[in-house]
């Protein structure tokens, strides 16, 4: 699995609304290997984000979640993750929905 060669920089891509977001979310793209569905991402998500409309998550590639900074709350296991903790989740993981009440920044990986 490969994607673009890239020496350290500091990203100042657009933030942009992702395809499918509810309101608050928006990510800034890193790198993107579209032939082997590797995709990596800022995501920030406004104060007040709450992805209870979408429901329970899931997704078809695999995800990696670190949180860079702020706090969300799964509403499905009524628990907060703060900056510093990480998530793997395999394909078909269900996860959320959630909120954010101070906003959050994570760094999300995403792969077939």
């Amino acid at each position: 699995m490969s994607g673009p060669e890239l020496e350290f920089h500091r990203p100042d891509g657009p933030w942009l609304v992702p395809a499918g977001a509810g309101p608050g979310v928006e990510e800034c793209l890193l790198a993107e290997a579209p032939e082997s569905g590797r995709r990596t991402a800022l995501v920030r998500w406004a104060p007040g984000t709450d992805t209870s409309a979408a429901g329970v998550a899931r997704h078809e590639v695999w995800e990696e979640v670190y949180l860079v900074e702020g706090a969300m709350h799964d509403l499905t296991l009524d628990r907060t993750f703060t900056a510093g903790m990480y998530a793997c989740r395999p394909p078909g993981m269900p996860h959320g929905p959630w909120t954010s009440p101070d906003g959050v920044t994570m760094l999300v990986i995403t792969y077939a």
